[in-house]
């Protein structure tokens, strides 16, 4: 049975290594640090030497850069770092089967966290990060809420096709990692044990480990699509197994989210991708909100945007294009919504409930829309109550254009017959924007860009 276990003593010699080998490593250049004394305690290396720009092709480490590497941290106060994790995880079957016990891995987290602790807001977000696309995708590291609200974020590669990934990218700075046993484990059967590992060792290293100087309160688990899936198993099969939980809460994101009813505060965020049917919908409790999002879908234009360079720099051949049947990525922000959910997560830690949702409507098993084809019900952002475009959770096409939702500009006959002028749009949002604030479902700074781009927009404005 898997415990967690917390204020063990730190050596300088992480699980499974000898003291020659840590002196090869460090003949190499790399710090080593702030592992566990004992072989049941995961360890942490680090921080790993390198940054931006960088050759990942390079043979010394300190010359390559962590892949998907942020940009621009330093002008909000933050940095990011790289940590190989080890240790021994037990494997577990997806029905909560305990496989193994102590199986040796090794693995990287990446984290991205204030400077200072003036700036953190104390709640450490732990991604599991996601490889649907075959690497790890930083799916839920929204740069502009997160860093603004103050939040470090941790992430977390538990699984053998991002781990392989990365081993192939830059064999040099990720080549000894493994998460399989060298092959004998290769569905994953090690990630649920890893995943809360990352937890448990950055809780080890307190203030002298990757979060010195700052003060953590509250350890948020938090994954997107696969990545919730598998964290509901994790949740439901194997989290009653485990003696001292490392997570205070959990946040389940464009996925499935727990059946089981646990002490942990939960909260789910559906697009409206996400929505298939009403049917199965679990009510929310003392422990659990869901939220549903109109207009959204399960991969929008934001994350498109952010990773756009990164893709570039890191992926052979850049960011992927897709020939969907209709423009792909809705704009309706719904990682505002997220954003707020967070902050209602960590609130919940202190007693403090959630507000409640409305689901989207439903006419039997379909979604009800209006005349303009946007669906009814739901957290209602002004992209959709006051809307410039038909923005949906819906397409189809190629591999994956059915997770990106859809993007229709309305053309001026239509917005000239939903707004009179300038003012009036603008007031528009500022009304619907502001009731989100009052209803929990959006943060100030996120209502505030979004009445200053309808104010700088040319909506309802004549043309000379």
């Amino acid at each position: 049975m898997t415990s967690y276990p917390s204020g063990l003593p730190l050596t300088s010699t992480p699980p499974g290594r000898s003291q020659s080998q840590l002196w090869a490593r460090l003949a190499c250049g790399l710090a080593l640090s702030w592992s566990a004394a004992s072989l049941a305690a995961p360890g942490l290396e680090g921080p790993i030497p390198g940054s931006p720009p960088g050759d990942r092709n390079a043979a010394a480490v300190e010359e390559t850069y962590p892949f998907f590497s942020a940009l621009g941290l330093h002008r909000s106060g933050y940095m990011e770092e790289e940590y190989y994790l080890s240790g021994e995880a037990d494997a577990y079957a997806t029905d909560g089967s305990l496989l193994a016990e102590d199986v040796p891995y090794r693995t990287r987290i990446i984290i991205r966290r204030p400077v200072s602790q003036s700036k953190f807001n104390g709640s450490v977000l732990l991604e599991w990060q996601n490889v649907t696309a075959g690497y790890d995708l930083d799916a839920l590291w929204t740069p502009n809420q997160l860093m603004r609200e103050g939040y470090v974020w941790v992430g977390v590669s538990a699984q053998r096709v991002g781990v392989d990934h990365l081993k192939g990218w830059s064999p040099a700075r990720y080549g000894s990692l493994d998460v399989t046993a060298e092959g004998a484990y290769i569905t994953d059967q090690l990630s649920y044990d890893i995943y809360a590992q990352a937890a448990e060792a950055l809780r080890n290293a307190g203030n002298t480990g990757p979060l010195a100087g700052l003060d953590p309160e509250k350890w948020l688990a938090i994954g997107a699509s696969q990545s919730a899936g598998r964290m509901t198993t994790y949740y439901d099969n194997i989290l009653p197994q485990v003696s001292n939980p490392v997570f205070d809460a959990y946040a389940f994101i464009v996925g499935t989210a727990p059946s089981r009813v646990g002490s942990e505060p939960v909260f789910q965020v559906l697009s409206e991708t996400d929505v298939r049917t009403p049917l199965g919908r679990r009510a929310d409790s003392e422990v659990f909100r869901r939220w549903e999002v109109a207009g959204a879908a399960h991969s929008g234009y934001e994350g498109q945007v952010y990773r756009r360079p990164l893709s570039e720099r890191d992926l052979p051949g850049g960011q992927p294009q897709y020939n969907c049947t209709l423009e792909p990525f809705s704009r309706v922000p719904q990682h505002y919504v997220i954003a707020a959910a967070y902050g209602h997560l960590s609130a919940w830690l202190d007693g403090i409930q959630p507000p409640t949702a409305p689901y989207l409507e439903f006419d039997g098993l379909t979604k009800v829309r209006n005349e303009l084809g946007l669906a009814q019900g739901g957290i209602q952002l002004s992209q959709v109550q006051v809307p410039t475009a038909i923005n949906t959770g819906s397409n189809t096409g190629e591999t994956f254009c059915f997770l990106f939702g859809s993007y229709a500009p309305m053309d001026s006959a239509t917005l000239a017959s939903l707004y009179r002028n300038h003012g009036q749009y603008v007031s528009r949002v500022s009304q619907v924007t502001s009731a989100n604030v009052a209803a929990g479902y959006l943060l100030r700074g996120d209502a505030q860009n979004d009445i200053r781009t309808a104010a700088q927009s040319d909506i309802g404005k004549k043309r000379r």
